[in-house]
C-alpha cells in the first residue's frame, strides 16, 4: 500500500493498533495522533493509516464524550 501524507487534523484508523486517532503532526517516518476527545499520542506508520468511516468517527466522538461526562481521562 501505498503511504499517503495525512492532514493535520484529519481523523483517521491505525489498522497496525485498532485505533481511531486525529492526526497531530509528522516526525520522520511516523505519523502522530491523538485520541480524538484529548489524551496521550502515539506514532503510526503511515501504511497503517486510513481515513476513519463514519462509525470509527462517531464511535470516537462518543468515547470522548462519556469520558468528559465521567471526569476519566483518555
Amino acid at each position: 500500500m501505498t503511504a499517503q501524507k495525512h492532514e493535520v487534523g484529519a481523523i483517521v484508523r491505525d489498522t497496525g493498533r485498532n485505533r481511531t486517532g486525529r492526526v497531530m503532526g509528522h516526525e520522520g517516518p511516523y505519523v502522530q495522533l491523538r485520541p480524538v476527545g484529548g489524551g496521550r499520542e502515539w506514532d503510526a506508520r503511515p501504511g497503517d493509516l486510513r481515513p476513519a468511516t463514519r462509525d470509527e468517527r462517531l464511535s470516537a466522538d462518543v468515547t470522548a464524550a462519556n469520558a468528559r461526562s465521567t471526569g476519566r481521562c483518555l
